[in-house]
């Protein structure tokens, strides 16, 4: 489904709940009772007036930290978004959100429940064993819009790409069938020992994979007279990590009723003409543009800036 860009704001939920302010910039998708205090106990669906989303029923809420462009003369610009193949209308090009079977038996798998959130990467990380821990975060050097599976990589792509980066962050497939969240935000999650393998003994139950895909439009930054003159990759995230290993995204659950649950229960007619997933039908993009939220915190986010908002500056 095609979700519209919500907002492009310093929150965080997840991480720094409550604060208005967060270390760095974050773009967000979803419903518009997103705040910067989320009360686990709440029910999203019914606090919620519009989602961005494209199936009605769904008002969670997922981001992921906003890429910058930085020019051989320092100045930074922020990277704006385009909609996926299909999803071109979405406002501020949005997220592509999956939800898929993580298994190759898709039989058995249990929704998320209220209050479930989770993250998969760490904005600490700057190396390949600092990010060891979380998989399924990568990068595309979009040679054709039809080249989305190659050209991948584990950090930004070191040369222009014809028609952007894009990025994609697979969240774990197995949750210990207890914990609604954790202290990082992950260890209630985990992964199977490989593709098609069964859940660890740990974090048995199978859940839906949730996949974000976001598409950069990196073409205006393809000068060479932007580019740095010492070959170095000019791109860097929001909080400075100017590698890639960094890269991260937040998810927390909102989806009407037993809607989701519905979704993936093993009747073969649930899944409906247009991906309906159970709901009572999807909203067009032109909807889903219609719901935004205004920044919480007002500050200078595009354009040349001197530094990045909140005066994050690239690693050295």
């Amino acid at each position: 489904m095609s979700c519209s860009q919500l907002v492009v704001d310093r929150i965080d939920p997840l991480v720094n709940p409550g604060v208005s302010g967060s270390p760095h910039l974050h773009q967000l998708v979803g419903g518009d009772s997103l705040s910067a205090t989320m009360d686990p106990g709440d029910d999203r669906a019914e606090l919620s007036t519009c989602t961005t989303c494209t199936l009605v029923d769904d008002f969670s809420n997922y981001w992921t930290a906003v890429m910058y462009f930085r020019a051989g003369n320092g100045t930074y610009k922020r990277v704006k978004q385009v909609g996926a193949i299909g999803h071109e209308m979405a406002r501020g090009g949005g997220i592509t959100v999956y939800y898929v079977p993580p298994h190759k038996d898709p039989t058995n798998i249990v929704a998320f429940k209220k209050g479930f959130r989770m993250r998969n990467g760490d904005p600490n990380a700057r190396n390949a064993t600092s990010a060891s821990r979380y998989q399924g975060i990568d990068y595309t050097c979009l040679i054709r819009d039809d080249t989305r599976y190659t050209n991948r990589s584990a950090t930004f792509p070191d040369h222009m790409c014809p028609q952007g980066i894009l990025t994609t962050i697979y969240f774990p497939p197995c949750w210990d069938g207890v914990d609604l969240d954790s202290p990082d935000h992950y260890s209630h999650v985990s992964w199977p020992a490989n593709n098609g393998a069964p859940c660890p003994a740990s974090r048995p139950v199978k859940i839906p994979q949730i996949i974000l895909e976001i598409r950069w439009d990196t073409r205006e930054f393809n000068k060479a007279e932007l580019w740095p003159q010492d070959g170095s990759q000019p791109f860097v995230w929001s909080f400075g990590d100017t590698v890639g290993y960094g890269h991260h995204g937040d998810y927390v659950f909102g989806w009407r009723g037993d809607s989701l649950a519905k979704a993936f229960s093993d009747d073969p007619g649930c899944l409906g003409e247009g991906n309906t997933l159970c709901t009572p039908g999807p909203q067009t993009i032109r909807q889903a543009n219609e719901c935004i939220l205004e920044p919480s915190v007002r500050e200078d986010v595009d354009g040349w800036l001197e530094k990045m908002p909140v005066g994050v500056e690239a690693d050295p």
